[in-house]
């Protein structure tokens, strides 16, 4: 018999729910009781309002995605991909994450700005913490197969100029959708930042031969 979800569990997934079905303004913490099959004063025991509710939506959300991201990075290390094709695999992950929580919600736009709005310390420590795992994978990959950063850059500046990346690929698609078409814009722009944070690799000069001294003699 499978085990039922602890009560919190149950009401952050049928928020979810609630949420992408209404967006933020137009749902209520009685919608939420109702789909957690829960009474109001039972779901007022874990949430005292609609706003805690919902930023403790977005804490799980962002906690999925960074656990999401740090299993990508890992698994396409383990692949032997470049560095490039780890941090588009890294990325691609994360944001997939928060798209999957909230696929097919016509309020997905008001729900990511609202965000900001509702849980902004939370966007602000997240956005530390994922700069912070890129920089990780960039330090481990470039170690691990013996990589150089250009002059000057380090791999916490690379990992800032990754995130303003995704915030670069935002602005073409606001509410990143299509999500192909953003992924793919996205994937273009840290191809091109990545190839030009990494050092070239010094060439090897020919090894010289080395000249056999000359015999000299008598009837030579």
């Amino acid at each position: 018999m499978q085990a039922k979800a602890p009560p919190q569990d149950r009401i952050l997934d049928a928020a979810v729910r609630v949420f992408r079905r209404h967006g933020f303004r137009r749902s209520s913490i009685e919608q939420a009781a109702e789909e957690a099959h829960l009474t109001r004063q039972a779901l007022y025991h874990h949430f005292d309002s609609k706003e805690a509710l919902f930023r403790a939506v977005i804490e799980r959300l962002y906690e999925n995605a960074l656990a999401a991201e740090t299993a990508a990075a890992r698994a396409a290390e383990a692949k032997g991909c470049d560095l490039a094709d780890i941090l588009i695999a890294e990325i691609g992950a994360r944001l997939g994450a928060m798209f999957s929580a909230l696929e097919g919600s016509p309020h997905l736009e008001e729900l990511f700005s609202e965000h900001l709005v509702q849980a902004r310390d939370l966007y602000q420590t997240y956005a530390t913490r994922f700069e912070g795992e890129v920089a990780a994978t960039i330090e481990r990959v470039c170690r691990a197969r013996k990589l150089k950063l250009s002059s000057g850059v380090t791999a916490r500046e690379l990992a800032r100029c990754v995130e303003m990346a995704i915030h670069g690929a935002k602005s073409a698609y606001p509410a990143m959708q299509p999500v192909d078409a953003f992924l793919k814009q996205l994937e273009r722009m840290l191809r091109m930042l990545i190839a030009g944070a990494i050092a070239p690799r010094a060439k090897r000069s020919a090894p010289v031969a080395k000249k056999s001294p000359r015999k000299t003699g008598v009837g030579q």
